[in-house]
Formats: structure tokens, C-alpha cells, sequence
């Protein structure tokens, strides 16, 4: 959008250019630099707290160009917003310059988007393996179209002084390039070298073995010959192993005490990756992006099966600091690169944290003196025919905002319980922070207020509203109700359905399909396979799925066979198809809690995944969250496959009832029939309920949101069904369909609200 305040004209004039966006850290000053001083122009340009400030005066001709030669121009890691341009009074200045960025007025709001850290390019990854530059192996080498920015920035402006760069002063030969218009590290404010910036070292038993290059090889050798290594790398620490080492990758499952959740695998180049993984070209480009996330896709099998047991898919990617490139390069071409953390703690950020936390798990620490000022893990996304279907949303994609459709005025949305993120929202721009996780420990609790803390370090304004879930006992609604400030609840899956509008800039009705574990509803029971009709401001519950009991409670979700005898029992089934159970001694006990104790019912969709899991034979018992779907989901054959029956009864809300397909999966199973068929085929049936139950309203449109869509399967199988009748189609792009977007969908109800009401009071 360009806003023009026109002003006296003549031969010559003078314009001044607000350029709003994110234009800070990628090399756009330099791009309007060069701009400039192609057409002979004269002024300057500075970033600010709002972005970038441009001063430009020559002949009117030349003027009416520049803009279109700087969108034309701009770095491919900026975003231009927003042009506004207005002629001021000409100086008659000669000369362009990049100028120092002003000092902040005292109360003034940033509005400066920062970029993400961006992976090295092909320029410094050629530099970094020429024995003749000086830059040669060196690992923090960068310029103005890579390295870090999100994980090293205090405040805005970006400027070096403001990022953890400021303490190494840069040498002649840095300060050099960096005030060379033509150079690509003009005005790159990470810029270093070996005489004058960071510095790796080699620490073992809490002393420093071995300083700069050596430390890299050695560290390489140490993991090529199976150990453990911990290693500071772009948001904090990750653990290091041979990924073809079953015997490496067992022991760091055990140290990290992590059972069964998969690894994912760095690869030393694509060609490497496409050895152990199947990669389209849409899936190599993304591996191949400057966000370098992780992609889950289709496994080739090569790996240690410990790296990934039981699932079809693995986590590939490629590295996303020169570090990580210098230890593949030494070591083993495939390693298992995970976050340095015990369980589900937050990511290690700092070298003490490192110390004390993953002692024990790794002996080799591979550190240096830059600090890491916000910690990120890797961005996690899954590879599907609708494009990538966003996992974890952190390193390489953070802080990245999304223009809301409504406006309102500065929000704190703050998540759920699990996959906890954080949402900031000023000037009609949703920022979401990196993947926070559960937050269940100590340590996330502490990382959930810096992540809130950074937010509002870097907007520079205070939240007027907080929007947080309605359940009362997640952390974040608790920390929500002792802020004080006004509130904004909003049910669990509206925010799932307001996520996915939001990313797609919709504001309109639609069916929204919310299909996801459990979230407290409206009526305080647990849902969690819903049909809304819902927009940003409003939900309400047209149907959902059959409740499944909680058999045991808490403990249902932790060992799905109890979620499987429950379905059983409820389609009036015998347990003889769950021997297991028997075997256990604990088919009567489930009989008796059924009969007795009334557990509590929920209509997740997950759980019914669990029970059907665990009926087919897999994820009986498991480790982290979504294992049991995950592996019902790989058991599934590659088939086109039909559903089985459904049915579905009552009205406002109606219900879809799971248990004609249960006595049916009973049938087959006791015909013999194999499991990845049945499991093929309830997949289809979940599809097919989802479309039946869209018949039901007028609404054309869909919203697929909720964790179960991140079930590629799923995902594929329903899209493709509804856009066959006719149904517009809505999935998520740029943020997870997880409980990490619900603080986007919070902020996108609270802002929608709250500026509905403004409005009613004018």
C-alpha cells in the first residue's frame, strides 16, 4: 500500500519515505543505498523504531523511478508493508548516506519488525570452505542476507548495539567491508571475523579442552566415534549423535529420557537427506529455504530405527548455522540433531544452563562467547499435497507477523496449556513468539514470561486486554487472571477456528472443524471433535463427535487400551479383541470404573484416534502426546480405502456416533482382517463424517483446524472430499493447527471484540 501526501513540485524536490515492513536486519538499507546512488540521488536513509526512514531529493523523473527500483531491488528476506511518501522542503544536499538511527523519543511505540535468523547463504558457505578467505571455517561468518537476527536483537532499532554483537568491536578489515556500498556486508551489523568476533570452544569435565578450529574437529571426531555432544547452536543448545549409530541414538534416548518421540536428522547436504528420506521438489525447496525447519516426510529407512520407531515419517533438515555445517562436514554426514533439554523442559539458552541441565546426557560441550538473547528451537513443519503443514513455529520463521482482518487495540493472547505460544498484537500486526511448549515445568513457566517479555520489548507497548483460554487451571489462564488487566476469554476451539481464518485474512462465517485432543467447551465438559459455526467474534456448537470415557482418567490418555476397552464396551463389544487387557488382569477393572465410578467423558478426536490405535495394535502404551495417531497413521495402508458406518443423530448440537464403525473394525478384526486395511479405512471414515456433518449447515465454506490435521493422511483425505462437494477448504499454512496457534485465534477474537465495541461506544 503506498499513502501519497502531495506538496510543492518543480524541476527538483525533496520526498521523505516511511517504508514499514520488515526491512530491519536483511540489507535493505544497503538495497536503497545502491538504489540511490544509481539514479543520483542525494539524501539518507536510517532505521528507527517504526521501520525505515528515507530522505531522497534530485529531479522528479529520477524520483518517480526509485520507488519502483527499490520494490524491484529489495533483499529476499524483507517485506515491504507499507509506502508512505510525502514531498518535504529540499535541502540541496549532494550525496547519498546511510545514517546512525535517531535516538528513541521517550514513550514512543515500536513498530519495526525484526526478521528471523536466516540460514547461511551460498556466498558465505563458499567463503566458508576456501582455504584462501579469511573467513575460511569460520563459524559465525555471515552478511546481510543471512545469520542470526531474532536470537541476538535486544531492541529496535536493529542496529549492533542493540544486539549481543555489541561487545565484539569490529576489526579494520571487518569495519571495512561494512562501509563499502558495493560489499554484501555493508551495514551488516553480525559482521565478524576470526581476529574480531566470537570465538568456539571445546569444554570437557567444566574445563576448555581445545579453542577455535580445533574444538571443531574434535567435537566431530567424538560424535563420528559415538558420543553425545551438546552444542550452542542458533536459538540454544542441541544434542549430537550419530544418526546411523542405533547404539548412539539408544544412549542419548536414555540419557535425554525421551522413549519413543522421534529425532530428527541433520544431513551434511540435500543429497545426503535424499539418501534416507523421500523429497519432492516442493519439499527440497523447502528444506532448502533460509528457515531451514525440519520436514517430516516420508522415510526411506535408512537411519537407526531408534531414531524414529514406529512411525512412517521422518524429521530432515539441513544446517542452519556455519557451526552445524563445520561439524558435518567433519563428522558423520548424518547426525541426530534434538533440542538440549531433559523431556519437555525448555531448549538450554545460556552456557550455565548447559552445564547444569544436560551434564549427564553430554560430556563435550561445544560453546562460545556470543550470547543467545532469545531462545528458539527449530521450526517443525510436515510435507502434505496442500502444501507444508506447520508443526512448530520457531527458529527461522519467528518473529514474523500476520496483518489481522480487524484491527483492535494492543492484545496479549496467551495460549494454551501445551505447545504453549504467546501472541502480541499492536497497529493491526499479530506477532507470535517461538514454540514455549507444556507448561507444566518450572523452566517453561520462566520461559513463557521472558517469551512475553521479549514481545513487548521489542512492540514497545503495553497490552490493553489479555485474551487466554477458558480453562481455569492451565497456567497461562492463571497467569492471565493475576495481571490485572482486562480480560478476554475465549473457548478452546473457537481460538482453533479464529487461528485458521486469521492466517488466511477471513473474517466471515464458515464451519469450522475443530478436531483436536480435548479443550474445555462452553459448558465447561471437554470437547474436542467439533463442528462450529463460527467467525471471528462469535462460535456456536453445531456438533460433535460421540464422547469416549476417560477410563481411569488422566491415565486414559497415557495408555490408550483403556480409551479402546471404553469404545468397545460402548458399542456393546466384548473385550476378547484386547488380549492384552486380559493378560494384564485388568479387563474387570475396567468393567467395574465403566460401571461405577462415571469418569469423565470427552468428545476428543485424538482419543478416538488412541482407542482405534490401540484396538489395531499399536500405541497400546505410550510416551509423548499423539503417538498413538501418529502410529495408527503410519500402520494405515496406501490404499484408497472405504469408510465404514457412521451414524449420526439430534440437532443443535448433533452428535456423530463412532459406534457402528467400532462393531464394525470388532467384525473385521475377528474375519482376520488385516489392520493397515481397517486402519486405512477409518481414516476414510473420519473424512467421510466430516463431510456429512458439514451437510447440516448452509456454509460453504471450511475450516480444518485442530492437531488431528496434522495427520497428513487425514488432512489429504477430507480436503479432497469437501472441495469435491462443492466446499471451500481452509488449512493451515503459516501457523500450527495445534494448540501452538491458539493465541494467534485468542488474539484474533479478543482484537475482533474489542474493536466491535469500540466502535458501538463512538
Amino acid at each position: 500500500m503506498v499513502a501519497r501526501m502531495e506538496g510543492p513540485v518543480g524541476d527538483r524536490e525533496r520526498r521523505a519515505l516511511r517504508i514499514r515492513g520488515v526491512v530491519q536486519g536483511v540489507g535493505f538499507r544497503p538495497a536503497i543505498y545502491r538504489v540511490a546512488d544509481a539514479l543520483g540521488l542525494a539524501g539518507f536513509v536510517q532505521n528507527d523504531r517504526e521501520g525505515v526512514w528515507v530522505e531522497i531529493e534530485g529531479g522528479i523523473a529520477e524520483l518517480d523511478r526509485f520507488t519502483g527500483d527499490l520494490e524491484r531491488c529489495a533483499p529476499p528476506a524483507s517485506r515491504i508493508d507499507c509506502i508512505e511518501t510525502m514531498v518535504i522542503e529540499a535541502r540541496r544536499d549532494h550525496g547519498f548516506r546511510i545514517a546512525e538511527s535517531p535516538a528513541p523519543v521517550a514513550g514512543s511505540h515500536a513498530a519495526a519488525a525484526i526478521p528471523a535468523d536466516l540460514a547461511p547463504c551460498e556466498d558465505c558457505l563458499r567463503e566458508l570452505g576456501d582455504p584462501e578467505d579469511r573467513r575460511y571455517r569460520y563459524p559465525f561468518i555471515n552478511c546481510t542476507a543471512c545469520g542470526p537476527r531474532f536470537t541476538i536483537v535486544r531492541d529496535v532499532p536493529y542496529d549492533r548495539s542493540k544486539t549481543t554483537m555489541a561487545p565484539f568491536a569490529m576489526c579494520a578489515a571487518c569495519l571495512r567491508e561494512y562501509g563499502q556500498p558495493a560489499n554484501r556486508r555493508f551495514h551488516a551489523e553480525p559482521n565478524a571475523c576470526p581476529a574480531c568476533g566470537p570465538q568456539v570452544q571445546l569444554v570437557a569435565g567444566g574445563k576448555v579442552e581445545l579453542e577455535g578450529d580445533r574444538a571443531v574437529i574434535a567435537a566431530a571426531a567424538a560424535i563420528a566415534n559415538g558420543a553425545i555432544v551438546a552444542i550452542k547452536g542458533a536459538g540454544g543448545f542441541v544434542l549430537a549423535a550419530d544418526a546411523t549409530s542405533e547404539a548412539a541414538v539408544m544412549r542419548l534416548r536414555q540419557r535425554k529420557r525421551r522413549l519413543h518421540k522421534p529425532f530428527a536428522v541433520m544431513g551434511r547436504s540435500l543429497e545426503h537427506l535424499e539418501g534416507i528420506a523421500a523429497l519432492d521438489d516442493a519439499t527440497r525447496k523447502i528444506v532448502c529455504s533460509p528457515h531451514r525447519p525440519i520436514v517430516l516426510v516420508p522415510s526411506l529407512g535408512v537411519v537407526a530405527p531408534a531414531v524414529a520407531p514406529g512411525l512412517a515419517d521422518i524429521g530432515v533438515y539441513l544446517p542452519p548455522t556455519p557451526l552445524q555445517h563445520l561439524l558435518l562436514a567433519d563428522g558423520p554426514p548424518l547426525q541426530v540433531m534434538t533440542s538440549g533439554n531433559v523431556a519437555d523442559e525448555p531448549i538450554a539458552r545460556t552456557d550455565a544452563e548447559a552445564f547444569e541441565r544436560l551434564d549427564g546426557i553430554a560430556f563435550l560441550f561445544v560453546i562460545h562467547d556470543r550470547e543467545i538473547h532469545t531462545r528458539a528451537d527449530d521450526s517443525v513443519v510436515r510435507s502434505s499435497s496442500r502444501g507444508p503443514i506447520p508443526i512448530r513455529r520457531a527458529r527461522g520463521i519467528v518473529p514474523e507477523s500476520i496483518t489481522l482482518p480487524v484491527a483492535g487495540p494492543p492484545v496479549l493472547a496467551v495460549g494454551g496449556h501445551e505447545r504453549n505460544t504467546v501472541c502480541l498484537v499492536h497497529g493491526g500486526q499479530a506477532v507470535l513468539s517461538q514454540h514455549i511448549g507444556d507448561l507444566d515445568h518450572p523452566e517453561s513457566d520462566t520461559f513463557f514470561r521472558e517469551a512475553i517479555a521479549h514481545l513487548q520489548e521489542l512492540a514497545g507497548v503495553e497490552p490493553e486486554a489479555i485474551a487466554h483460554d477458558l480453562h481455569p487451571d492451565y497456567r497461562s489462564t492463571r497467569w492471565a487472571l493475576a495481571s490485572h488487566l482486562p480480560l478476554v476469554a475465549v473457548q478452546h476451539h473457537h481460538a482453533h477456528v479464529a487461528s485458521c481464518l486469521a492466517e488466511h485474512g477471513r473474517s466471515e462465517r464458515v464451519i469450522g472443524v475443530a478436531f483436536d485432543g480435548t479443550g474445555l467447551g462452553d459448558d465447561a465438559e471437554l470437547w474436542g471433535g467439533e463442528i462450529l459455526d463460527a467467525d471471528l467474534g462469535t462460535s456456536h456448537r453445531l456438533g460433535h463427535l460421540r464422547a469416549i470415557a476417560l477410563a481411569g482418567g488422566e491415565a486414559a490418555i497415557r495408555e490408550p487400551w483403556r480409551l479402546a476397552a471404553a469404545a468397545l464396551i460402548d458399542a456393546g463389544e466384548s473385550l476378547d479383541l484386547l488380549p492384552y487387557v486380559s493378560e494384564r488382569d485388568r479387563a474387570r477393572r475396567i468393567r467395574a470404573l465403566l460401571a461405577t465410578s462415571l469418569p469423565a467423558p470427552a468428545t476428543g478426536a485424538g482419543r478416538w484416534f488412541d482407542a482405534v490405535a490401540a484396538l489395531l495394535g499399536v500405541g497400546r502404551d505410550i510416551s509423548y502426546d499423539g503417538q498413538a495417531a501418529a502410529q495408527l497413521e503410519a500402520l494405515a495402508a496406501p490404499m484408497d480405502a472405504s469408510p465404514f458406518e457412521i451414524a449420526i443423530s439430534g440437532a443443535d448440537p448433533f452428535e456423530i456416533d463412532l459406534r457402528p464403525t467400532i462393531c464394525e473394525i470388532a467384525r473385521e478384526l475377528r474375519q482376520d482382517t488385516a489392520a493397515p486395511i481397517l486402519a486405512a479405512r477409518f481414516h476414510a471414515t473420519v473424512a467421510f463424517a466430516i463431510l456429512e456433518a458439514c451437510r447440516r449447515s448452509a456454509l460453504r465454506t471450511v475450516a480444518l483446524t485442530g492437531g488431528c490435521f496434522q495427520n497428513r493422511r487425514l488432512l489429504e483425505q477430507t480436503a479432497a472430499l469437501l472441495e469435491g462437494n462443492g466446499y471451500e477448504v481452509l488449512v493451515h499454512r503459516r501457523v500450527p493447527p495445534n494448540d501452538g496457534g491458539l493465541a494467534l485465534g485468542q488474539a484474533a477474537v479478543a482484537s475482533f471484540r474489542l474493536a466491535a465495541r469500540s466502535s458501538s461506544c463512538v
